[in-house]
């Protein structure tokens, strides 16, 4: 009789305890922000019309199992100010009025991180970090671990090199912490992590299973940050560049004088810029080489996903994926039917593949075609957390609400900017392609000027048809839209 007793007030604890954990682990979901670098918006596999010669098949199995968004917008057409708007929920302009490179990270500016150890949760980043300020600084508020986040291991700076991670290769070059051009052993929490072989994005991917595995029993919150498929895009591991039948180059040597008389021989600086441009890599081999880059990130995504799902915890994890900014025209991506790409306000430089998967809770195999925000992110993940928002100078909308058919967004970026309602958008957008010429994959802009331009870009995503001559009043109400944003936000954060 004891021992019956004994099993049933056993069996009973058990039985709560699991009904506990498992109504825990439905209040609290495990969160994984995936971000990427410079993807083309054709090279999107769930997208209608994507480039079939991007093969990613886990993008494409991630998006169906939830929705994806057609029109999907950055804060702004390059990195750092772009994931400042992302972490933060807020355009990056309300405190950055120059609308600069470096917005950084003020205190007052809650980061989503910040919100989400509120309610327990344990925070990781691992990859890259860029605000624009502070690089390869620790004891600063642009730092993962001065933000929010419990451990961090990666970069600070806007690019890193995918081989090159070890302190011996870091004491023999004379500038190993560059802005984009960086090498050499990854930030970790307070110190390193050397590795004296082993490619960035396979280690990226390791350290996120490893994380994943450690933290299962307790809700968490892991930005996954890959640099892929940002410059240096030539670099990836040789079984890809055999698949797309395109040739190894040499990594970086500091001995090596010979091909660089047109920068400074023996840095690293050097080695970046001859390969971040055409020229020593011609187009064909730019889009082969940019094939590989994706097609080996798309790998190291199913590897993730499949340590969800042996952890049991993929029916419990809200996933969203998305790329900082629009395709460079330097990279080899694709980004049709946008014109241009990243550096400008161009549909192809703040137009990006997005999406979110949460089973049960998001719909799974939704597209939805109006327009949302990466500052959408913020609340979208802090809501599903349970953390209650307050701040009212917040700009995004969580992605569990429908979108907001006539929403403002607005875009400043130094001296151009643009503003969207609706299907309209106003822009005073140039071009700035960079370094060099474009890739044979762009789409040049109808104007490269300043004046303003006006366009349908529901029904003209390529922004083919400028209609600021024949629609004169919706002009005028566009351009007072965008400067009443700015001045009742602007300095308001």
């Amino acid at each position: 009789m004891k021992k019956l007793l004994f099993l049933a007030v056993f069996f009973g604890l058990l039985s709560c305890k699991n009904y506990a954990q498992a109504f825990k682990k439905d209040l609290a979901p495990n969160i994984l922000l995936i971000i990427l670098d410079d993807q083309g918006y054709a090279d999107f596999a769930p997208f209608k019309n994507h480039d079939t010669t991007a093969d990613t098949p886990n993008m494409a199995k991630l998006a169906a199992t939830g929705t994806v968004y057609t029109e999907a917008y950055t804060t702004a057409p390059v990195c750092s100010p772009s994931r400042a708007g992302m972490l933060t929920g807020k355009n990056q302009i309300r405190w950055d009025k120059n609308a600069s490179w470096g917005p950084g990270l003020p205190k007052n500016v809650k980061t989503i991180p910040e919100y989400l150890k509120q309610a327990g949760y344990a925070t990781a980043r691992i990859g890259k970090n860029d605000l624009g300020k502070n690089f390869h600084k620790y004891n600063v508020r642009e730092y993962p671990t001065k933000h929010g986040y419990d451990e961090f291991l990666g970069f600070s700076a806007h690019a890193h090199d995918y081989w090159l991670l070890s302190q011996e290769m870091k004491d023999k070059t004379p500038d190993p912490n560059g802005t984009s051009a960086a090498l050499g052993p990854l930030m970790h929490n307070d110190g390193i992590k050397s590795y004296s072989d082993g490619y960035l994005t396979d280690i990226l991917t390791n350290e996120a299973v490893d994380y994943i595995h450690k933290s299962k029993n307790k809700p968490f919150y892991l930005t996954l940050a890959y640099n892929s498929v940002h410059h240096l895009i030539h670099e990836v591991p040789q079984k890809y560049l055999d698949k797309y039948n395109v040739k190894p180059i040499p990594n970086y040597n500091p001995a090596d004088q010979e091909g660089f008389e047109k920068y400074k021989p023996g840095t690293y600086g050097a080695y970046y810029d001859k390969y971040s441009r055409l020229g020593a890599i011609q187009d064909e081999d730019l889009r082969k080489y940019y094939l590989a880059n994706i097609n080996c990130l798309d790998d190291n995504i199913g590897k993730v996903l499949d340590a969800l799902k042996k952890e049991g915890i993929d029916k419990n994890t809200l996933i969203i994926f998305i790329s900082d900014n629009g395709g460079t025209p330097l990279n080899g991506a694709n980004n049709s039917p946008l014109t241009a790409g990243k550096y400008s306000l161009w549909e192809g430089g703040i137009r990006v593949p997005m999406a979110i998967s949460w089973p049960g809770k998001i719909e799974a195999g939704k597209t939805v075609d109006e327009y949302v925000s990466a500052m959408d992110i913020l609340p979208t993940i802090v809501g599903a957390a349970g953390v209650p928002i307050t701040d009212a100078t917040l700009d995004g909308i969580s992605l569990m609400k429908p979108p907001v058919k006539d929403r403002v967004l607005v875009w400043k970026w130094q001296k151009t900017w643009a503003i969207r309602i609706g299907d309209w958008k106003l822009t005073n957008t140039d071009e700035d392609h960079w370094k060099s010429r474009p890739s044979n994959l762009y789409i040049a802009p109808i104007r490269n000027d300043l004046s303003l331009k006006l366009f349908d870009v529901k029904n003209d995503p390529g922004e083919r048809k400028d209609l600021s001559l024949v629609n004169i009043k919706k002009v005028k109400e566009l351009e007072a839209a965008y400067q009443d944003w700015c001045t009742a936000n602007i300095g308001k954060y």
